[in-house]
């Protein structure tokens, strides 16, 4: 019996050996080539019987993300939240900014898909809201509510963050202080992103920004309605304190994709979408749909960027494998 073993073992042994040897030819030759003629992963690849399973390299992947941004002051939300998720699906808007909700608390509620944030302090006047579709809800990261004029949602994609931003600016007649102390949040607000963070700010500013850009020609495009007055000379100055651009000024469009509020007096532009300038690359369109019956006065306003993402995949871990061939 033990000389039966010897003799077994002295066969065995040196196919092993044989076969370790050609592995490890082979793997060196592998790597050789790799290092001498860089190619892409599709290019080259592993030999059958070496199984490179261990692998901690990270690779990233690049994917653009489409995203509709909107914002509306539609009066009050009382009675009207199914009808107003109705629209934003049918227009393929991702997040809302609604301005004069009317409603009073800061809570939050899911309505038919979309994720609804509200703040409001006192019950049938101002109030804040910002809805995020089904798709993006899960990547909301934080909800501030500043006052019942501003608030605001933070979402981290991959490698990109957002900040998006939803004001009611007060009306010409109210108070010296009141539209200080809006101001003076939206300023503080928007000082507390990282410049590196990407910034959307949607409201009624309750401002006309005029016609032509003047000595605002970094932030202003050029393509707005009417004279300039108060509230539209102070966006200006803030888009130029945080070099932030307007973008429903920048693409030529006919005046019916410009009214963003008609009444009985006339039809005018106070209502707007900013990003920051260096993101106006990202901006592939701005304008107004009209003939949405939900509000009276004031018009859906949307804006489509186009953001690149970086998303991290990892590969599988184990340990190197080899594949005998017995």
């Amino acid at each position: 019996m033990a000389s039966s073993s010897s003799s077994l073992i002295r066969r065995i042994v040196p196919f092993f050996t044989t076969r370790i040897r050609q592995n490890y030819r082979l793997l060196n030759s592998y790597a050789s080539s790799a290092l001498s003629q860089p190619q892409s992963q599709s290019q080259v690849e592993a030999p059958d019987s070496v199984l490179m399973a261990e692998s901690c390299v990270r690779v990233d992947k690049k994917s653009s993300c489409r995203l509709r941004i909107g914002s509306w002051n539609i009066g009050t939300l009382t009675g009207k939240s199914i009808e107003l998720v109705k629209i934003l699906q049918k227009r393929r808007v991702n997040i809302a900014c609604v301005q004069e909700t009317r409603w009073v608390g800061s809570k939050a509620r899911n309505v038919d898909g979309y994720k609804l944030w509200y703040s409001g302090a006192v019950r049938g006047k101002n109030g804040m809201s910002i809805l995020v579709d089904m798709e993006l809800r899960e990547y909301v990261v934080e909800v501030r509510r500043v006052n019942d004029r501003l608030m605001f949602i933070k979402l981290v994609i991959g490698e990109c963050t957002l900040n998006v931003v939803s004001a009611y600016a007060p009306q010409a007649g109210l108070d010296v202080e009141v539209k200080r102390r809006f101001w003076e949040g939206l300023d503080e607000t928007v000082r507390s992103f990282p410049p590196s963070e990407r910034l959307f700010i949607g409201g009624d500013f309750n401002g006309r920004i005029g016609s032509a850009a003047g000595s605002y020609a970094k932030v202003h495009g050029g393509f707005g309605l009417g004279d300039k007055n108060g509230g539209g000379t102070s966006l200006l100055d803030l888009a130029r304190a945080f070099e932030l651009v307007i973008a429903n000024s920048i693409f030529p469009k006919r005046e019916e994709h410009l009214v963003t509020f008609q009444s009985a007096a006339g039809r005018t532009q106070i209502d707007y979408l900013l990003l920051r300038r260096c993101d106006r690359g990202l901006c592939k369109d701005c304008k107004v749909i009209p003939g949405e019956s939900l509000a009276t006065q004031h018009r859906l306003l949307v804006l489509d960027i186009g953001i690149l993402l970086k998303r991290k995949r990892r590969c599988a871990r184990g340990l190197s494998r080899i594949r005998w061939g017995l």
